[in-house]
């Protein structure tokens, strides 16, 4: 999950060129348009509703005070990141989602089905309308990853950060399905749940592919459709399906695994630490990328900058493994138990 966002964020903060379809820069080397092709279909708009779906599937399981409570944290935590790196963060919006996931847990599972088909098509009318805009060459979000001057980047930060819950609509509907799937532990008891994981698995990501390969065709320059809310509501719907395929994927892949290798563990120990090591890219990121520091997002084209982001999490993953091997938390996560800690104490 991690490695996908990764991915997506990373080509966000290319700047100094012409922006085409989904405000993706418009390349002209081989080699960075099938990249930026191939990011397009299999993570854009996929890994955030996976992140959605673990995300409300583990705060339906949690006891009500205790979610709460990280819910409220999670806000605070994505202020401060959204102000200070990466206006697109999610973690408050997942934060005011996990509040919502609470108060859904009272619904049926019927209603929370029915809740979710609602929402991917509210999803497809405001996505398809946000992407479907011509952009004339000129960024149409995300204005600050251009912005030299620091301090005027700094108070767009803010403004963009409230724009960001519309191009992630979709994670509402992967969220309420993820509350359905916890009441059926479909990832705790994956055995169980073996063929419903086999049908998500394959039938989600076929959905993806096929409803991102024509954004991906567009971003990469190889046709011009005419239609942009058409395409952008499709690439967004099927990025639900997407996300969900990749979590029942991992919970098929889960099952195989009986002795635990170097390489899941290190993997694991990423997940265990998901917070910082989300954070942590955002810090390589800025530094790297922006105008203001040292400025490759100005030079670097979507293959390269899709290799900075893998190999990004890669490092976030040997850290991790190593906070593990010491038996420590990593540092957001720590900071984010004393503070829930403190407000304990003192409630």
């Amino acid at each position: 999950m991690l490695a996908l966002i990764a991915l997506v964020n990373s080509a966000v903060y290319l700047y100094g060129r012409p922006y085409g379809v989904r405000n993706h820069i418009v390349e002209t080397d081989l080699t960075d348009r099938v990249i930026s092709a191939l990011v397009v279909v299999f993570a854009d708009s996929r890994a955030y509703p996976m992140f959605a779906f673990l995300f409300a599937y583990g705060v339906a399981r949690m006891a009500p005070e205790r979610a709460r409570s990280r819910n409220l944290w999670l806000i605070v935590f994505g202020f401060v990141h959204a102000v200070l790196l990466f206006p697109g963060d999610v973690l408050g919006l997942y934060g005011l989602l996990g509040f919502g996931v609470i108060a859904m847990s009272r619904l049926r599972d019927r209603t929370l089905l029915v809740l979710a088909g609602g929402w991917l098509v509210l999803t497809a009318v405001i996505q398809g309308g946000a992407y479907s805009m011509p952009s004339n060459g000129e960024r149409s979000f995300f204005w600050s990853f251009e912005t030299a001057d620091p301090l005027a980047a700094l108070a767009l930060h803010p403004v963009e950060w409230l724009m960001t819950p519309f191009g992630l609509l979709g994670v509402g509907a992967a969220a309420l399905v993820g509350v359905w799937a916890a009441r059926r532990e479909v990832l705790a008891e994956p055995e169980r749940h073996r063929r419903l994981l086999r049908h998500v698995a394959t039938w989600g990501i076929t959905a993806a592919m096929l409803g991102g390969l024509p954004s991906g065709l567009a971003v990469a320059g190889v046709w011009h459709p005419g239609g942009l809310w058409l395409l952008a509501a499709v690439h967004a719907v099927t990025g639900v399906a997407g996300g969900l395929g990749y979590a029942a994927l991992m919970g098929l892949i889960a099952m195989r695994i009986r002795r635990p290798n170097a390489v899941v563990r290190a993997i694991a120990a990423c997940g265990e630490r998901s917070l910082s090591c989300y954070l942590f890219q955002s810090v390589v990121f800025v530094l790297l990328l922006k105008p203001y520091t040292l400025g490759l997002g100005g030079t670097l084209g979507s293959a390269e900058v899709a290799v900075l982001a893998l190999a990004t999490w890669l490092v976030s993953v040997l850290l991790a493994d190593l906070l593990r091997r010491r038996d420590m938390r990593g540092p957001a996560e720590t900071v984010l138990r004393k503070a829930r800690e403190l407000r304990s104490s003192r409630a």
